[in-house]
């Protein structure tokens, strides 16, 4: 996919620049339609950390996320001319029904661009929030997708487009959650942990702590199947990923936006792939207080941290939703210190907590997956479990895979590990096991394809 058209992009000299000041005024503008979210102390965080850690509960908002707030804040700014013309947007979902509450909340007719992949829970929320003044049209399999279709409806329609992040007024409505949590707090934070996508809300957030709170840490979160900001961070200049995962969906974007960009290349800092493992040193930043780092994660230690917000404290995060904490453990806050990570949504559909799960599991180390080519003879599988399973272990898949031969049939063996030291001995007893047995290594394109 190539770059977002430039109609995505270019941002004529009357729009606001992204400064402290704009995005107060954009509290300004969003406050009869936004309440303050909830900052909520979570105690197991703080226990595990040794820091003091607040989530910012941007799940809570009407329509489940902080895009309420961009949106919101460029669709009342337009013109009466510009009302009447109606808007465009192209979302993976959360911008989308923040667009689509604000067509509704103030008359105007909107069409909603949004990838096929994007979760019918969202697209439901989106005809909800909506009604009758928003249509909805899936197209294509990623967000850059939708974006081009998007483009191509504003020059033939004349329509207003209201860009997810690559544009100051969105950003500066994104910036407002720094404005609030500096007001929820008896001192600055120490660290605020943000999630990033196409980058409007990291752009806003760190531009208002930048300029209001300049002693605050602040720590951007990519999931590593999409890490578009990364790349334009070592390249100097947004760049287009050749491919991304798209289970983060309310993160995963190819290209991030200019404007996004520009902001963020003036924190001064650098892209880490872990909290100690430099990737880009061309530039550095201060260790202490007020540093930018721009962080990476696995795709399954997000599930993981979904699964454990969700048992632990009742939160219904989605993927992306969930980045922030994910970096927690990573980032290794000074303990004492305090640190604020923003929930940024919880539009989660509820059918896709099976894939969740697994992925958290194969990311934990207790899910493994063999090709078995047991022998065609009674007795065969009960020599399997008896011989190559432990005692905690247990089969959740199994498929014959192939059963044309007399002699053998291969089966495609899925194993659960009561604790994550056990693949050691697993191992060890399918090396001494007559039956032939090979491991699905992560990764590769067996295990890809059959998973």
């Amino acid at each position: 996919m190539g770059r977002v058209p430039d109609v995505l992009t270019h941002l004529p000299e009357a729009r606001p620049a992204l400064t402290a000041d704009e995005i107060d005024a954009a509290a300004k503008r969003i406050a009869d339609i936004i309440e303050p979210t909830p900052l909520q102390l979570c105690p197991r965080l703080s226990q595990l950390t040794g820091a003091q850690v607040y989530l910012k509960r941007e799940d809570l908002t009407v329509v489940r996320s902080y895009k309420l707030r961009g949106a919101y804040n460029l669709v009342v700014q337009l013109s009466e001319l510009e009302r009447t013309a109606g808007v465009v947007t192209a979302s993976a979902g959360n911008h989308a029904q923040g667009v689509a509450f604000a067509c509704r909340a103030m008359g105007i007719t909107g069409r909603i661009y949004v990838p096929t992949t994007t979760p019918k829970q969202k697209r439901d929320r989106i005809r909800v929030h909506g009604g009758e003044f928003v249509e909805l049209i899936a197209v294509g399999e990623t967000f850059d997708a939708a974006a081009t279709a998007a483009a191509a409806d504003v020059r033939r329609s004349g329509a207003t487009m209201v860009p997810p992040f690559d544009d100051t007024r969105t950003a500066a409505g994104q910036g407002t959650i720094a404005a609030e949590i500096l007001d929820q707090l008896d001192a600055p934070p120490d660290l605020v942990v943000v999630p990033v996508g196409g980058g409007g809300c990291l752009a806003g957030v760190g531009t208002y702590l930048r300029e209001r709170s300049p002693q605050t840490g602040i720590l951007g979160v990519e999931p590593a199947g999409a890490a578009s900001m990364t790349a334009a961070l070592i390249a100097g200049t947004p760049v287009t990923l050749p491919e991304v995962d798209p289970f983060v969906d309310g993160a995963a974007v190819r290209r991030i936006g200019k404007v996004p960009f520009d902001a963020v290349s003036d924190f001064g800092g650098r892209v880490v792939s872990h909290a100690s493992l430099p990737l880009l040193t061309g530039t550095d930043y201060p260790p202490g207080a007020g540093s930018f780092r721009l962080l990476r994660v696995d795709e399954g230690a997000i599930c993981t941290a979904m699964l454990e917000l969700y048992q632990n404290e009742g939160i219904i995060a989605e993927p992306a939703g969930a980045l922030a904490v994910t970096a927690l453990l990573e980032a290794r806050p000074e303990p004492g210190s305090t640190v604020v990570c923003l929930i940024s949504g919880g539009n989660n559909d509820v059918s896709r907590y099976g894939e969740v799960i697994e992925r958290s599991l194969v990311h934990q180390g207790l899910k493994h997956y063999f090709l078995v080519d047991f022998p065609q003879e009674p007795g065969a599988l009960r020599r399997f479990l008896n011989e190559v399973l432990g005692p905690d272990d247990d089969i959740t898949l199994f498929e014959y895979v192939k059963r044309n031969n007399r002699e053998t049939g291969a089966a495609l063996v899925g194993v659960e590990l009561g604790e994550r030291t056990g693949l050691q001995p697993l191992l060890d007893r399918v090396a001494r096991s007559p039956i032939q047995c090979e491991r699905l290594e992560p990764g590769s394109p067996a295990y890809r394809y059959l998973t």
